[in-house]
């Protein structure tokens, strides 16, 4: 039976996590309140505050909700027999598409804007930020030592690739109209071409 309990709790806080991602769709993470969210779960307050503290935690868990689904897909790409450039394009192209998703766009400006007041958030994110920045440059370094690319910085070409797609996202909220992000994912295959050697080309 506690088994049981503990699925159905989880399965109730996965309830109102989903629901969070709905209402920030909607107004924003700025705007939306804790009854919003209860509302769109048709749960009560007192069920949220038995998962959430406050609504902060909620912004953590969207976050964190938003890194597992990707950790999902690295995993999926890390066990595939595919070119290196294919790896590094494939999850670009996956981080580039939930950007085009407006409750994942929200949720990463409202969460951007909070880190610069709040410390304990700024380390949460700054962890799931590092997270992915080792994942690239492992992928980064072992297409280096196979001569799949040129010999290239691990650690700050992943910084860079980081740093495109999370201010790309930003960029995209502030001005939706400024760029096409069709010609964004061509410009992102036009420069992960340009670091692939002959041998990490043809693979």
């Amino acid at each position: 039976m506690p088994k049981l309990a503990e699925a159905t709790r989880a399965e109730r806080r996965e309830l109102l996590v989903a629901a969070g991602w709905r209402c920030a769709a909607r107004k924003g993470y700025r705007d939306m309140t804790v009854d919003d969210v209860c509302s769109e779960a048709g749960m009560s307050k007192g069920a949220f505050y038995g998962y959430f503290h406050q609504k902060q935690d909620l912004l953590v868990a969207l976050l964190e909700s938003d890194a597992d689904s990707l950790n999902l897909v690295a995993e999926k790409l890390d066990h595939q027999a595919i070119p290196a450039i294919e790896r590094l394009r494939r999850y670009t192209r996956e981080v580039l598409e939930r950007s085009e998703d407006p409750a994942r766009v929200q949720v990463r400006s409202d969460l951007w804007t909070a880190v610069v007041t709040e410390g304990s958030l700024r380390e949460r994110l700054a962890a799931t930020v590092q997270r992915r920045r080792e994942l690239l440059r492992g992928w980064i370094d072992r297409a280096v030592r196979s001569g799949e690319i040129v010999d290239i910085p691990a650690n700050a070409f992943a910084s860079i690739l980081l740093a495109l797609t999370d201010g790309l996202t930003l960029h995209g909220n502030l001005q939706p109209t400024a760029f096409k992000w069709s010609n964004i994912r061509r410009a992102l295959d036009v420069l992960l071409a340009g670091i692939a050697t002959q041998s990490g080309s043809s693979s």
